[in-house]
């Protein structure tokens, strides 16, 4: 059977509370069981401890399987990339480097390339991916455009994404601002490299233990960074 194709996988990242419900449910899926496909990544550590899961985005174009030497990697008719098939890989690693999302793992133990594939087992016959049932704030949500649209009024789902000059589509969707939506057609994931980082100091101040030299006369009693 095929995935309805009225039913999406939707990602919003500001809705993420990091518990890593998903990854534990994640590991339960028939086709892989007992590993974790979805990676949680953090935004930006240094600064907060805002997650966001990352699954495969199932490209309608998939890079993985057009580098693949093999022609281990096939993308169903309803568009979900699967992972390779035992038979067919040679564990040669080329569809990790060539993600630009980061998704595929190679697991050399075993000698396959191994990723999320939506469990393709429930969603084929109607069903929520494994991942999309546990998470307890939606940030996984697997539904109608219809449903989206009622939950996240102010959000829209956007399926581009800009590398550079190569334009990608996804079946998989990321929830965004729908005034930036508006703004621009697409996400350009390159765009924070042009970022400049921020200037900072860090302050550390030693507090001294009891009987011991007072701080006052440390010089290293106060540190800059």
């Amino acid at each position: 059977m095929a995935k309805p194709d009225y039913l999406h996988f939707f990602i919003d990242p500001n809705r993420c509370i990091g518990c890593q419900a998903c990854l534990q449910a994640c590991t339960e899926c028939d086709t892989h069981r007992g590993e974790s496909m979805i990676h949680l990544e953090y935004v930006n550590r240094s600064e907060s401890v805002q997650t966001v899961p990352v699954v495969c985005m199932h490209c309608e174009q998939p890079t993985c399987a057009e580098v693949c030497p093999a022609d281990a990697i096939k993308r169903t008719g309803d568009g979900v990339v699967q992972s390779a098939r035992k038979p067919r890989c040679i564990a040669c690693g080329n569809c990790v480097v060539a993600c630009p999302f980061g998704v595929p793992e190679l697991y050399e133990d075993r000698q396959i390339m191994m990723k999320c594939d939506m469990c393709y087992d429930r969603t084929s016959v109607g069903k929520k991916p494994m991942c999309a049932t546990v998470c307890p704030s939606q940030a996984l949500f697997f539904g109608t455009r219809e449903q989206i649209d009622q939950l996240r009024p102010l959000s829209t789902p956007v399926n581009t994404f800009q590398f550079g000059q190569q334009t990608i589509t996804t079946q998989v969707h990321v929830m965004v601002p729908r005034r930036l939506a508006n703004a621009a057609p697409h996400v350009d994931v390159t765009a924070a490299m042009d970022e400049q980082p921020r200037s900072r100091a860090v302050s550390l101040k030693v507090v001294s233990a009891p009987g011991s030299v007072p701080v006052d006369s440390d010089p290293f009693a106060e540190v800059e960074v």
